[in-house]
């Protein structure tokens, strides 16, 4: 660089101080407004600083409650794991007393075999290179695309723990009972047909009106391999008709409840037509009005597509299993379309809770640990409770520092058991995000016999537990999977049971 000359620089300092002496007149002052520097009036134009909150915020609920508490343990091995369990002691009923010199009988003990097969659950996604230098400076985008594949994982197992199902098929619903009416709707004069189908936990969740239930599924993967699986909808009924008489017909359909069912597609129209109208968490339905979807009934085909094998099954089919002797109650079919809701007793209870917990008791020494519904069970609860009896046993808790403040509303938190040892005991009710409404769970998480060598009555078996694939480059993305090898081991279903068919009344 060339040194600068002293005599342009002197000739430029007496410049400035020439200029900095002369006032700057209005018209001046005017201009420099009109074409100066303003505050832009949109945040994404003109010189200014872009006020971005570092990281991306994550708004989506993990909500995995029975995932979070059941045990995980490790040490699995092979393809599948077996385990033998004692169920029952002296079920002959030998009497203990022996006379003298004299040996006693010999007892019968009751044993059960138990298997379970491992499955791999996973999920995959990927980065494009150009996605990447794009959240530069902002958030670590390949970190981020494996934790959202870590709860999305969780996400997917909460229901794959609850009710899961790769060897409990539905089967065929039993051909529908229809009964029509001349009022009610706006059904015209015709010939209705109604078929019927039932939904595992899996074709509920993922099923709607709108979009349709799942029969067979093909899934394409990342590798370019397939997998073809059942979506959780059971054999189509044999079809049944009606004769309506319009222009205001109805008619009603009932089905007997279906084991390992905990809904109901039902498709109606004229015969071969067939279009899903209503999914309900009852074995019956009320139409009034034509159907509205478009899935047909013979889109889904004439197989049983209620099975996933490549799934661990679930509570739900360990309760259901032929034999488990898990606590299994289904309220009756009561009025179509409207089902039997639960019943209140005279003392601030539920008759169908009393009953369940009294053969917990008589039959296993048994006390649920947990009761869990979804919201429309919780809210039936507090009614029936609340509003059963005039002098109902149900007690309010109040703070004495708070004696000058009212909140509106009420809810029922827990459910008082009387059938244990030692006297009554509150059992917590609460609600799950994927228990179908119409369905009641209860739980039991330790079991009261001595040295019974049972830890965890129900617990998540390991061959390799979450990890993190990171592939080889194959295109320009970063590829990642999310893996678990599992299944849900269950040593004493009797420790389990439902209420299921329970109608919103």
């Amino acid at each position: 660089m060339l040194p600068l000359d002293p005599r342009v620089l002197q000739a430029t300092l007496a410049a400035v101080r020439e200029a900095m002496q002369v006032p700057i007149s209005n018209a001046e002052i005017e201009a420099m407004k009109a074409g100066g520097w303003v505050q832009p009036g949109s945040p994404t134009s003109g010189l200014v600083a872009y006020d971005l909150e570092i990281p991306a915020k994550m708004l989506i609920p993990v909500l995995t409650p029975l995932r979070n508490s059941i045990p995980r343990v490790g040490g699995g091995y092979g393809t599948a794991h077996n385990w033998r369990a004692v169920t029952a002691l002296n079920t002959a009923g030998v009497r203990i007393g022996t006379s003298e010199g004299n040996r006693n009988a010999v007892v019968t003990t009751s044993t059960a075999n138990y298997t379970a097969a491992y499955k791999t659950i996973g999920l995959e996604d990927n980065v494009s290179f150009e996605a990447d230098l794009a959240s530069n400076n902002f958030q670590d985008l390949k970190a981020l695309a494996v934790q959202d594949l870590l709860w999305a994982l969780m996400l997917g197992e909460e229901p794959m723990l609850l009710g899961g199902n790769a060897d409990q098929a539905v089967g065929q619903c039993t051909t529908p009972t229809l009964v029509p009416s001349a009022s009610g709707g706006t059904l015209a004069t015709q010939t209705l047909s109604v078929i019927v189908a039932g939904l595992t936990l899996d074709g509920f969740l993922n099923g709607s009106v709108a979009g349709g239930v799942q029969g067979s599924i093909t899934r394409t993967n990342a590798d370019s391999s397939s997998d073809t699986f059942g979506g959780g909808t059971g054999q189509l009924s044999v079809h049944q008709t009606a004769s309506i008489t319009g222009p205001s017909g109805s008619c009603t359909g009932t089905t007997p409840r279906r084991a390992n069912a905990y809904a109901y597609a039902w498709f109606w129209g004229a015969s071969g037509a067939e279009v899903l109208g209503a999914i309900t968490t009852i074995n019956s339905v009320l139409i009034t009005a034509a159907a509205t979807g478009t899935q047909t009934a013979t889109s889904l085909g004439g197989s049983d597509n209620s099975l996933n094998a490549l799934v661990a099954d679930g509570i739900l089919p360990y309760v259901e299993t032929a034999g488990s002797n898990a606590y299994v109650a289904a309220q009756a079919t009561g009025t179509a379309g409207t089902g039997t809701g639960l019943t209140a007793d005279t003392n601030g209870g539920i008759v169908e809770f009393n009953v369940a917990l009294k053969s917990f008791w008589d039959s296993y020494r048994l006390a649920p640990e947990e009761i869990w519904v979804a919201s429309q069970e919780m809210n039936n609860i507090k009614n029936k409770i609340l509003l059963g009896s005039s002098s109902a046993a149900q007690r309010f808790v109040f703070n004495v520092n708070d004696q000058g403040a009212v909140t509106g509303g009420a809810s029922v938190r827990s459910y008082l058991n009387p059938f244990t040892m030692g006297g009554a005991v509150e059992i917590p009710i609460k609600i799950h995000p994927y228990l179908p409404a119409g369905t009641v769970l209860f739980r039991t998480m330790k079991l009261p016999y001595k040295l019974n060598n049972v830890p965890n009555v129900l617990q998540v078996r390991t061959r390799r537990d979450y990890y993190q694939l990171e592939w080889p480059l194959r295109s320009r993305k970063y590829e990642y999977g999310v893996y678990s090898d599992q299944l849900l081991q269950c040593y004493f279903p009797p420790s389990l049971g439902i209420i299921t068919n329970i109608g919103n009344a």
